[in-house]
């Protein structure tokens, strides 16, 4: 069938009604027909949706879609016997979050794998991309792009060029291509901190290589923190996507690009619903700094944070558990040499409210290295202003058990132990308790054999009798930091 039939022009469609709507009116005067412009025809969904409740998403489309492109991009990969060609996933695959890996290009796992042994055989990812410029700069993700040794976009029309790598950020998830071309249809790019939860937005892209799909659908969260994704505050939508869809642009009904659709959370490898794209403006600082200096520059704290809660505020003499905990602080870093401790809760950076943990990492990210931070904390149940100087972000065991009894704490429900010289050196600790068993209040609140209890609602502990002296005059719930392995977290104990 002829694709044409399928490719419905708003713009004609409005004229031909128009002229039809002055012949049947015969002798009468009528106003000569109206001709929409693609500005007016990119408003029309916003307006439709705004007199019927059902956006018309086509002069969208017609707008924009040209400027929406197909990357294909072409890798030597290494085929395994033990993987049968398999790409590598990031995380375990028990993992509930398994399939983020996917990304949603088209390389499927096991695909042309033999099992044969290793050899090198050529494989081709299909994504998406955008025109931000008419000279043929490129907006995608990296992982669409990664290690590919040749890369093809396709327009609309049909034309094919060889795309470079102008730069790619693997943090973000954000690459820069550049095609030699010129006058090439561009997208609008849009404030997506305008947007909110509710609206709805339209993904255009090549799902499974079928180039200029469009599926629509309505923002489902702001500001969402992924595992391993630490700087990038997702918008999630229930927008159907799928594998190539991916480097693809996300509008809202103005016809502005908000995001880049990057992710999808899926145990098939298809659509469930939930799927998460990079904001814009995020995507924006990434690429001016890309074309402007071949690079990504990023603030950077020092400090590992985790999300408050009702339990741990009130164990830190807080009405309401706003603010990112501080688990731990790097030796050396920016918040080190400003005195910033574990257990002080960061409240606001600049004046900018912290409400959650997952607002600290973006922002920061976002300040340029050198400058100065005011950073409001709360410790020792009052507000504190500390100066902080932004360093630069670089790019990129369990403690064995020792021969010193331990001592059972009833009412906290651990026997902990201090730790040997040896235990501290290899674990780099100056103190802390390490826990031998738990039962009671502390299993409940998840603390287990091997943690090491460092602090109690954020004062160092290194004794057991001190231990024991903190729980007896605490009040219904405490904050104990503790190390697992080689990551410090602040866990809420209720002790009833």
């Amino acid at each position: 069938m002829n694709a044409k039939v399928f490719t419905r022009s708003a713009v004609a469609i409005a004229v031909a009604v128009a002229l039809s709507a002055g012949y049947v009116a015969g002798r009468r005067n009528v106003p000569p027909p109206q001709v929409i412009t693609p500005a007016q025809a990119a408003m029309m969904p916003a307006e439709a949706a705004a007199k019927t409740g059902i956006p018309d998403f086509s002069g969208l489309v017609e707008t924009y879609g040209p400027a929406v492109v197909n990357i294909s991009a072409r890798h030597i990969v290494k085929q395994s016997a033990e993987r049968g060609g398999e790409q590598q996933l990031p995380i375990d695959p028990s993992d509930p979050f398994y399939q983020f890996f996917k990304h949603f290009y088209g390389n499927i796992p096991g695909d042309g794998g033999d099992g044969g042994g290793d050899s090198d055989e050529p494989s081709t990812s299909l994504g998406s991309g955008f025109i931000i410029s008419p000279d043929g700069y490129i907006l995608t993700n990296a992982h669409v792009i990664d290690g590919a040794n040749v890369i093809t976009v396709k327009l609309t029309d049909k034309r094919e060029y060889r795309a470079r790598v102008v730069g790619s950020d693997k943090q973000s998830d954000v690459a820069v291509l550049k095609i030699d071309a010129k006058n090439l249809p561009v997208v609008k790019i849009g404030d997506p901190r305008q947007s909110k939860v509710g609206q709805w937005v339209v993904a255009i892209g090549s799902p499974y290589g079928f180039d200029n799909t469009v599926t629509s659908g309505i923002i489902s969260a702001k500001s969402r923190s992924l595992p391993d994704e630490n700087y990038t505050p997702f918008i999630q939508t229930d927008v159907p996507v799928n594998p190539g869809n991916s480097g693809g642009p996300l509008f809202n009904l103005e016809g502005e690009v908000i995001g880049i659709n990057s992710m999808i959370y899926s145990q098939t490898g298809g659509f469930q619903g939930l799927s998460f794209a990079i904001p814009i403006d995020e995507a924006m600082k990434v690429k001016d700094d890309i074309v402007k200096t071949g690079h990504v520059s990023r603030g950077r704290l020092g400090v590992a944070v985790q999300s408050m809660n009702q339990t741990l505020a009130d164990s830190f003499g807080m009405a309401t558990p706003d603010g990112a905990l501080v688990s731990s602080v790097d030796p050396g870093g920016p918040a080190a040499k400003a005195g910033l401790q574990p257990g002080d809760v960061i409240l606001a950076v600049n004046g900018q409210a912290i409400d959650d943990s997952t607002d600290l990492p973006s922002l920061i990210a976002g300040m340029k290295p050198g400058t100065k931070a005011d950073v409001q904390i709360w410790r020792d149940k009052a507000k504190k202003d500390v100066g902080v100087t932004i360093g630069q972000l670089s790019d990129t065991t369990e403690a064995s058990n020792g021969n010193t009894p331990a001592q059972m704490q009833g009412r906290l429900g651990v026997a902990v132990r201090p730790l040997t010289p040896q235990e501290k050196s290899n674990s780099s600790l100056t103190h802390g308790l390490y826990v031998e068993q738990s039962s009671g209040a502390a299993e409940n609140a998840g603390i287990q054999p091997g943690d090491v209890i460092l602090a109690v609602n954020g004062r160092p502990v290194s004794s057991a009798q001190q231990l024991a002296q903190m729980v007896a005059q605490a009040g219904n719930s405490i904050a104990l930091l503790i190390q697992r392995d080689d990551a410090q977290i602040f866990v809420p104990v209720d002790l009833g």
